[in-house]
C-alpha cells in the first residue's frame, strides 16, 4: 500500500480536471484519472499515476476507476467529482437576471433535463455509493464536487446545469451530516467564469475583480479542501466567481 495520498479525479482529460489533478500531483498526490476521452490515461502516465477511459454517468465506470486505483495504490484518501459542460448553456450576459435574455425555460425537453440529472446530480451519488465503503474501511476521505458559482443563483443561461446543481447542493449537506462522524466529508467548489474560456468585457465588467477565476485559484481551493487544513469543513459550498454572486 502506498505512503502517499490517493485521489481520484473524474473527467481529468482536460480543462478544470486536468488542472485539479496537475495541483494535487504537486502536492504529491498519487492519481487515478478517468475521462472520456484517452486524453486522462496520457495525463495519468506524465503525472506518475494510472488512467482509464470512462464516463461519470455509468456506474460500472465508476466503480472501475476505484477499483484501478485500490489495486495500484492500495487506498483512496480523496475524490474529485468534475464532470462535463451543460449543453443547454448558451452565451453568458453576465447579471444573474437579464431582462433582455430571451430564453424558453419550458421549451427545454425531458432529454435535457434528464441528462443533467444524470450528469450532474447522479454522478455524485453513484461515486458516493462505490467509495463510501472504502473510506469507512480507512477511517476517512474526502469528497469534493465541482459546481457552478449558478447554484446559488440559478441563471437563464445555465438552466440545466444551476438547477440541477442546486439539488447538489442538498445532497451534499445531507452526507456530510451523516458521514461527518466517520471522518468523511463532503464539499462543493462552485467556480465562476474560468480563464480556459474567453471573457467577453461585458461578462468580465460584472466580475468585482475584474479578471477571470484561474485554473490554479481553483486547484488550489480543491486541494486545501481535500486536505487535512480543511478537517472541519464539510457540507459546504466554496463559492469561487471573483465576486460575481450578489447574495448573501
Amino acid at each position: 500500500m502506498s505512503k502517499q495520498p490517493v485521489a481520484i479525479v473524474t473527467a481529468a482529460g482536460q480543462g478544470i480536471g486536468a488542472a485539479i489533478a496537475r495541483g494535487l500531483a504537486e502536492r504529491g498526490y498519487l492519481l487515478a484519472l478517468m475521462s472520456r476521452s484517452g486524453a486522462s490515461v496520457t495525463l495519468a502516465k506524465e503525472l506518475g499515476g494510472v488512467g482509464m477511459n470512462g464516463s461519470v454517468t455509468e456506474t460500472a465506470d465508476l466503480e472501475a476507476v476505484v477499483a484501478l486505483a485500490l489495486d495500484k495504490f492500495g487506498r483512496v484518501d480523496a475524490v474529485v467529482n468534475n464532470t462535463g459542460k451543460d449543453t443547454q448553456s448558451i452565451e453568458a450576459s453576465g447579471p444573474g437576471y437579464d431582462p433582455e435574455l430571451e430564453r424558453s425555460v419550458t421549451e427545454i425537453d425531458d432529454d435535457a433535463w434528464q441528462f443533467g440529472f444524470e450528469l450532474y446530480l447522479m454522478n455524485v451519488i453513484r461515486m458516493a455509493r462505490v467509495v463510501t465503503p472504502v473510506f469507512q474501511k480507512r477511517g476517512g476521505g474526502s469528497i469534493v464536487n465541482i459546481s457552478t458559482f449558478a447554484q446559488r443563483e440559478p441563471r437563464l443561461m445555465f438552466p440545466v446545469s444551476s438547477t440541477i446543481r442546486g439539488a447538489l447542493g442538498g445532497y451534499t449537506k445531507l452526507y456530510a451530516d451523516r458521514y461527518a462522524r466517520e471522518g468523511i466529508r463532503m464539499n462543493n467548489v462552485l467556480p465562476g467564469f474560468m480563464d480556459n474560456w474567453p471573457l467577453s468585457d461585458g461578462v468580465r465588467q460584472t466580475i468585482p475583480l475584474d479578471r477571470a477565476v484561474s485554473m490554479q485559484e481553483l486547484s488550489s481551493t480543491v486541494a486545501f479542501l481535500l486536505s487535512d487544513g480543511a478537517g472541519s469543513i464539510t457540507g459546504q459550498n466554496i463559492m469561487i466567481d471573483g465576486g460575481v454572486n450578489r447574495g448573501l
